[in-house]
C-alpha cells in the first residue's frame, strides 16, 4: 500500500518533510479493523509529532502519523463484534500505532465509531479527534451536566480551532451553559458566533475583556491554546470553587498552588490516554463517537470541516501541515484521498 511518512524531524518547507513509500498492508487480528481511508483530517498534534518524534535521527522505516480518518471496513480480526466488513467508519485512532496518512490502518474497533450516514467523506473526516477531546474534557473530565451546570458560564480559549468549535456546540447544545469564546480577527469572530458562543473576546487582553463583557469571575475554563502564556489570566478570572481544564502545555511547569485559595480544580485532557493505556473503559470513545455521529445526523451538531485538499501525497500533506503551522486555520482542514 501507498504510505506518506517522514525519517528525519524537519521543517515543513524542506523537500523531503514527507516522503512517499511502498510498504505492506497489514492484516487484522484480534479486536482490529483494517479500514480502506477515504479522507482524513490534521490537527495540530500531527504537526508537534512530525517537528519532534525523529529531532537528529534518522529512522529506519518512516514513520506514518495522522490520527483522523473516515473510510472502509476492509477486513476484521477474528475477536470483533461491533462492526463487520463493509462498514462505514469514522475514528481518531491511537497515537501509539500507525497513522492514517496511508492506503489502509488498523485500528481498535473500541475506538471507532459509526459514520455518520448523511454527512461528506470531508465533514465527517473533520469530527473525531476533536469531537472526543471537547466530549471528554466536558463529560469526563470537567463531569458538567445540563441538570447541575446549566446557565453557568464557560470560557473557551481558542474558539475558532478544532476543539473549541466543538467545544462551543456541545456546551449551548448539550449542556445550556454560557459560552464566552476567544477569538482576534473578524473572521474567527464570526466563526465562534456561528458555533453557538454567546460572547467573542480578545485574547490578547483576556482579562479586561472578560470583565468589560460583564463576567467578573467564570465557573469553568477551558484551555484549547496555550496553558502556559495564559496561565495567570486563567488564575484571576476562574471562580472559587470552578474547574480548569487543559488539553495544552509546553513543559514548562504552572503554577497550580496559585489555586489554592481558591480551592479550584484542575484537570488535564488527552485524548489518547484511553487506547494508550489500554483502559478499561476504552470502548467509551466508540459509545463517544456514535453519540456524535447521531448529533450529527440530526443536525444538532454541525462539522468544523471548512477546507479540503485532495491526494495521498507529500506534496499535499506538506500544504496542510504549512497551513496548520501558520496559526490561522480556522475550523478544520481535510485530505481527501
Amino acid at each position: 500500500m501507498k504510505a506518506i511518512g517522514f525519517k528525519t524531524s524537519l521543517p515543513i518547507s524542506s523537500q523531503e518533510s514527507f516522503i512517499e513509500f511502498e510498504t505492506p498492508t497489514p492484516n487484522p487480528s484480534g479486536r482490529d479493523l483494517l479500514v480502506k481511508i477515504q479522507a482524513v483530517s490534521v490537527n495540530p498534534v500531527d504537526t508537534k509529532i512530525r517537528q519532534n518524534a525523529a529531532k537528529d535521527t534518522v529512522l529506519e522505516n518512516p514513520k506514518i502519523i495522522g490520527w483522523d480518518a473516515v473510510g472502509i471496513v476492509e477486513a476484521v480480526g477474528e475477536e470483533v463484534s461491533l462492526f463487520k466488513v463493509g462498514d462505514e467508519v469514522f475514528y481518531a485512532g491511537d497515537i501509539t500505532r500507525a497513522g492514517s496518512n496511508a492506503e489502509y490502518q488498523l485500528v481498535d474497533e473500541r475506538i471507532v465509531g459509526k459514520k455518520p450516514t448523511s454527512l461528506s467523506i470531508e465533514a465527517s473526516a473533520a469530527m473525531p479527534l476533536t469531537a472526543l477531546t471537547a466530549w471528554e474534557t466536558l463529560f469526563d473530565r470537567m463531569r458538567l451536566s445540563s441538570e447541575k451546570d446549566k446557565g453557568k458560564t464557560l470560557l473557551i480559549i481558542g474558539g475558532a480551532g478544532g476543539v473549541g468549535s466543538i467545544a462551543i456546540q456541545l456546551a449551548k447544545k448539550l449542556l445550556g451553559l454560557t459560552v464566552i469564546a476567544t477569538a482576534s480577527r473578524p473572521e474567527t469572530i464570526a466563526w465562534c458566533k456561528k458555533m453557538g458562543a454567546d460572547v467573542v473576546v480578545n485574547h490578547k487582553d483576556l482579562v479586561n475583556e472578560v470583565r468589560q463583557a460583564g463576567f467578573h469571575f467564570v465557573d469553568f475554563i477551558y484551555d484549547a491554546v496555550d496553558i502556559n502564556g495564559y496561565w495567570d489570566a486563567v488564575v484571576e478570572l476562574i471562580k472559587p470553587q470552578g474547574h480548569i481544564n487543559s488539553i495544552t502545555g509546553s513543559g514548562t511547569p504552572i503554577l497550580i498552588n496559585k489555586l489554592k485559595t481558591k480551592s479550584v480544580t484542575f484537570s488535564w485532557e488527552f485524548m489518547y490516554t484511553r487506547s494508550s493505556f489500554q483502559t478499561e473503559d476504552m470502548i467509551e470513545q466508540h459509545h463517544i463517537l456514535n453519540r456524535v455521529s447521531a448529533l450529527l445526523e440530526e443536525g444538532t451538531l454541525i462539522s468544523t470541516h471548512q477546507n479540503t485538499l485532495t491526494g495521498l501525497s507529500a506534496e499535499t500533506f506538506e500544504k496542510a501541515h504549512a497551513q496548520l503551522e501558520s496559526g490561522t486555520t480556522i475550523g478544520k482542514l481535510v485530505v481527501k484521498y
